[in-house]
């Protein structure tokens, strides 16, 4: 009964092949887009113009390990954890968007 053994691994191939297809469409990007947020993070400097998760733009005034000093407003200044900000802005104030890797037409 060699073939039954044989039949039981076939029937997990589907399973593993679905498994490969989540990892490389969904878990693998999630992880690289946490990384570079974290380096993002980690790069912050005072002058930077960021937005919080929570739609706040502002400028960084000051900055420690965990807690940002966020300047919405002349002479207004609020603090916020470092994992609340969201990202960059722009010089005008838009949201900068993340680079994508441009592929050159034809070849």
């Amino acid at each position: 009964m060699t073939g039954g053994s044989a039949g039981g691994f076939a029937s997990f191939i589907p399973l593993i092949l679905i498994f490969v297809v989540f990892y490389f469409l969904l878990i693998r990007p999630q992880q690289k887009s946490a990384k570079q947020h974290q380096n993002f993070l980690n790069e912050l400097k005072k002058g930077n113009k960021v937005m919080t998760k929570g739609g706040v733009h502002g400028v960084i005034t000051g900055l420690t390990d965990t807690v940002i000093k966020l300047e919405i407003a002349k002479d207004i200044v609020i603090k916020v954890s470092r994992d609340a900000i969201a990202g960059p802005l722009g010089k005008d104030g838009e949201v900068v968007a993340a680079k994508k890797e441009k592929k050159s037409a034809g070849g």
